[in-house]
């Protein structure tokens, strides 16, 4: 099955494809729309941006991916929205680089996302997964609690130009 024929009826009817596979220019409109739309919602410098290219970069170039995923989402040849998973030592899961642009947010594409890698971590057999993010950005964490993610630590870092309040949560798998 490829990563679109799940998609929801909403999702499709908006043009938007999904693919586990990164081609020439993906990781430079990913990154361009996290700058440009993290900046313009909460104010982030081009820090983050660079930040967000770095998680990338080291996802691409790492010849040992093993079980880490990717899914970004396309509209019209155009880069959305994306979701890492990163194996991790322990056999735990990463998520990272969760983004869905604003002219596709409210059709559902952020949870699908979430959803998506939730289910593959748990078919990967992973024990569970984690994310750090910051306070302030509603709509993801109101997903990942949503779909079971419990917050488990908290720390305020200087970065991105503000103050932040960074926050872990994390999903356990149950064991069978």
């Amino acid at each position: 099955m490829t990563p679109s024929q799940g998609l929801p009826e909403k999702i499709r009817k908006a043009g938007i494809s999904i693919d586990d596979k990164w081609e020439p220019g993906d990781l430079g409109l990913l990154i361009h729309l996290h700058g440009v739309q993290n900046f313009q919602d909460y104010g982030f410098n081009a820090m983050h941006e660079a930040y967000c290219a770095k998680i990338a970069v080291e996802f691409i170039l790492n010849p040992h991916r093993d079980r880490s995923s990717v899914w970004i989402a396309k509209r019209g040849g155009e880069v959305v929205g994306s979701v890492m998973i990163i194996e991790r030592p322990e056999n735990e899961a990463q998520l990272r680089l969760l983004f869905v642009a604003k002219s596709v947010r409210g059709i559902g594409l952020g949870r699908w996302l979430v959803e998506e890698a939730v289910r593959y971590s748990a078919l990967c057999d992973f024990s569970g997964i984690y994310l750090w993010t910051v306070t302030g950005l509603d709509r993801a964490i109101a997903i990942y609690q949503s779909v079971g993610f419990v917050q488990s630590a908290e720390r305020f870092v200087e970065g991105w130009g503000q103050r932040n309040a960074e926050v872990r949560f994390d999903l356990a798998f149950g064991s069978c």
